[in-house]
């Protein structure tokens, strides 16, 4: 058996009065226990509604029209209404960018948090209120005991995100479900709650899928990272070969657009053309064709697979290994000068 999270080709489809939408498009990866995934792309890329598949919480008439999720080896997402409710409070925490989401105004924290406790263990309501002090000393809330009855206003943004990450982890969840964790948050305390988060998930062995749109966060906090693009998955790989060599033509946008000390201040961000495209308006063949300086007529045609691309996969016919399918002489140049480590084809085929 598996451990960890596994999604195998997710396809989830949301019908309108003009046809059917395809969110997220044959999505395919895996989270071992322990690991944190990073979950990148821009606004409208998908990573929020493959984390509302996950834990079955799509809103309708959105839906999972395709694939598989597993989780430790148990298929969740044909499960009865009534069992993924207990599968998503026991086994899958979720964390939400904003707090007071997550957190009822108008009772106190310590009620929260073993309410929560109680419908998920056998346990006496007193022993569920210890527990409940170990997790806020846990997650960093000082005066852990006297803070259960203070209400969720009373508590600064960044301590009712710990709290938040405390009712995440209240049921000991196999998998932890972060999105946009720290949006809301001021750059200093960001780096304290991906601190707790990273450090609380590896001790607990919980396997964790970050999602966010900020780079800087991902190379911060992740072992791995997949690049989302237009509900299809763009790159995966290590996040330091994602970040330092990206492979995939988005990617490497993404990486350019972020700015450096190193930089020259008078010099302009990179910045990648277009936009997004609407999901009843994606183009045939490679999702990102449009907006890529190396596409050529293969892209504009034929769907990529995700090829093996230096330490990462990437779903782009730049690294397709059969020489019959060669790019262009001048894409093959500027791909080689942009830094993209292409297959050793024969030089005959060149």
């Amino acid at each position: 058996m598996t451990k960890g999270l596994q999604v195998k080709n997710l396809r989830v489809e949301i019908p309108t009065r003009h046809g059917v939408l395809v969110a997220i498009d044959d999505l395919s990866f895996n989270i071992a226990p322990g690991e944190v995934l990073g979950m990148v792309g821009e606004s409208g890329a998908g990573k929020s509604i493959t984390g509302s598949a996950i834990i079955g919480l799509l809103e309708p008439p959105g839906h999972v029209a395709g694939g598989e999720i597993l989780l430790d080896g148990e298929r969740i997402d044909n499960l009865p209404p009534e069992r993924m409710r207990h599968v998503r409070g026991k086994r899958i925490g979720m964390i939400f960018q904003d707090p007071l989401t997550s957190l009822n105004p108008l009772y106190r924290i310590g009620d929260q948090l073993t309410e929560t406790i109680l419908t998920h263990e056998a346990m006496s309501r007193q022993d569920a209120i210890e527990k409940a002090v170990r997790l806020l000393e846990e997650v960093g809330i000082p005066a852990a005991r006297q803070r259960l009855s203070s209400y969720p206003h009373q508590f600064s943004g960044g301590m009712r995100q710990r709290v938040v990450i405390a009712l995440a982890l209240a049921a000991d969840p196999e998998l932890v479900i972060a999105d946009e964790p720290t949006t809301a948050l001021d750059v200093s305390v960001q780096a304290q709650i991906i601190a707790l988060l990273k450090r609380i998930c590896a001790e607990r062995g919980a396997s964790v899928m970050l999602i966010t749109h900020d780079m800087g966060v991902i190379a911060e906090t992740c072992d791995r990272v997949c690049v989302l693009y237009a509900g299809r998955m763009a790159e995966i790989g290590p996040v330091r070969d994602v970040v330092k060599h990206p492979q995939h033509p988005y990617s490497r946008g993404l990486m350019a657009a972020i700015p450096s000390l190193a930089d020259d201040p008078d010099e302009k961000l990179a910045q990648i053309p277009g936009a997004m495209p609407r999901l009843g308006a994606i183009p045939a063949g490679c999702a990102f064709n449009p907006r890529c300086g190396f596409a050529f007529d293969r892209c504009r045609a034929e769907r990529p697979s995700a090829y093996l691309a230096g330490g990462s996969q990437a779903a782009c016919f730049l690294h397709d290994p059969d020489p019959k399918s060669l790019p262009p002489r001048d894409i093959i140049e500027h791909a080689h000068h942009a830094g993209l480590t292409l297959p050793k084809w024969p030089e005959a085929a060149r």
